[in-house]
């Protein structure tokens, strides 16, 4: 039996802003995450805000978590090589209707303490933003506010733990958890792990991890979003993210620019049972798309390269974070209920529970050596001619270009394959390289990348999946197939 000072216990944004924190420390630290891959669940899927802190009810640890996250998030991606635009938000009132709400955020963001607030007139809006909709009234700016690429941001927070000593566990789930004198017993498919202390930044599934414990005092509900993503031609249609005025379930539809160069538009908000649904609905597209145009009325629907949906984990009766020790279980610790602006306080809550760690008894003795810098994965696409041909003179590899639509080489194939957090899925693959995000969505690349990664991994392609959970790409090859291979 494998024993640890702390097991975290999921490795999305929370898990492992956690488990980067932990790693300053000299303490043994595992991560647990029931899928093959880290980011995989809520973090991959949402619209890589980082919010100024307007929105959240003012006194709430959501409010508290958000601002202090918001100012720490420019050091934390330059530290971590994560892309990181700090441009403003704008929320936009089309309607007379939508005019008080401007004011009413302002007063809650001045509440928050987010500076720089300013409430704008239409000239102003629309020398800022030229293609929102002409008969808007006004709109409210921040701007601390910022957009990032969470499943990125999520990877180099656990690479950078593992680089420090953490362990991570993929694709194990937690069946069972024993309380035991000094610490906990997690029972897995075929080992058990043993600690101190848990983290449970399970996420959707958190109430459920906590049940195993005692009574949670919570209850976790899926809200699914939908969204749209369009071509990179559309670059530079929206400067920064553009809100609609917010609804009683969510901020409101944003239209956004990406790290990568596209352009969002989402989500709706829709309360849902099904844990699992990602699906997408006409209805709810429909719903996000006369929303996006309503702000910009020049969004081409022909521009769209594919839909996608994400669920948020929403907690009651408490509306807010849960985060925490657990009531009689001291050495259990909650991170629930993390929904947005969780992207956004996820650094500021791992913070929070380190401290909650050592008052509940947790040495915390400061690591000599400990590395606040990771350095990310070469993105050739993104190079100046010049550094794209000393690549290619260094590697040959740089020079085969696998991906047509987003300009990804063999070279950045393998090293994905080879850094700190393991990758084994053409979806973890697609998260760190972009490949297959393009406008062909992995139609012409997928088979050559199928290869690749076959030989790099030395295992046959059809033990290759998108995402875990038996999704596997190939089911056998074909006779005529022989001779040619699939990284021919």
């Amino acid at each position: 039996m494998s024993s640890y000072d702390v097991a975290i216990i999921g490795a999305g944004i929370s898990g492992s802003s956690v488990a980067r924190e932990l790693s300053r420390y000299k303490l043994k630290t595992v991560v647990i995450e029931a899928e093959e891959d880290v980011a995989s669940g809520t973090t991959k899927a949402n619209t890589a805000i980082v919010h100024a802190g307007y929105d959240a009810i003012p006194g709430s640890l959501k409010a508290r978590m958000n601002i202090i996250g918001s100012r720490i998030y420019g050091r934390l991606c330059a530290e971590l090589d994560v892309p990181y635009h700090r441009t403003g938000t704008l929320v936009v009132a089309v309607g007379e209707e939508q005019a008080p709400l401007l004011g009413e955020l302002k007063g809650k963001g001045i509440a928050n303490g987010v500076e720089g607030l300013e409430l704008i007139d239409r000239g102003r809006l629309l020398e800022m933003e030229p293609n929102v909709n002409p008969e808007a009234l006004g709109a409210l700016y921040a701007p601390s506010g910022a957009y990032t690429c969470p499943w990125e941001m999520a990877i180099a927070l656990m690479e950078n733990a593992v680089e420090n000593g953490a362990e991570l566990i993929l694709g194990e789930r937690v069946l069972d958890i024993e309380e035991k004198d000094g610490g906990f017993d997690l029972v897995l498919k075929d080992r058990t792990v043993q600690a101190r202390f848990v983290i449970n930044a399970a996420g959707l599934s958190a109430d459920k991890v906590a049940s195993m414990v005692g009574e949670p005092g919570f209850r976790i509900a899926p809200r699914r979003g939908e969204y749209w993503l369009f071509d990179k031609n559309l670059e530079g249609l929206v400067k920064r993210p553009v809100f609609s005025a917010p609804t009683p379930l969510s901020k409101g539809v944003v239209v956004t620019p990406t790290a990568d160069g596209n352009i969002m538009a989402g989500p709706n908000a829709e309360n849902i049972d099904d844990y699992q649904d990602v699906s997408t609905t006409q209805q709810g597209l429909d719903k996000v798309w006369s929303d996006a145009v309503r702000l910009i009325p020049s969004l081409p629907r022909r521009s769209a390269i594919t839909n996608f949906a994400g669920l948020r984990a929403a907690a009651s009766p408490q509306a807010d974070f849960v985060v925490g020790p657990m009531e009689g279980h001291t050495g259990f610790l909650n991170m629930a209920g993390i929904e947005s602006p969780g992207l956004t306080a996820a650094p500021a809550i791992a913070g929070m529970l380190v401290g909650m760690l050592e008052d509940a008894g947790l040495a915390l003795e400061r690591k000599e050596g400990w590395k606040a810098e990771r350095k990310g994965l070469v993105h050739f696409a993104g190079l100046s001619r010049g550094e794209q041909d000393r690549l290619v003179m260094g590697d040959h590899r740089y020079g085969h270009v696998i991906c047509r639509c987003e300009t990804v080489t063999e070279a950045e194939i393998i090293e994905a394959l080879r850094r700190p957090v393991p990758c084994r899925t053409m979806d973890g693959l697609k998260r760190r390289t972009r490949l297959g995000a393009g406008r062909c969505q992995a139609g012409f690349c997928s088979p050559r990348a199928l290869g690749i990664v076959a030989k790099e991994l030395g295992v046959p392609v059809d033990a290759i999946s998108k995402n875990g959970n038996g999704s596997f790409y190939v089911t056998g090859l074909l006779d005529c197939a022989e001779g040619g291979g699939l990284d021919d």
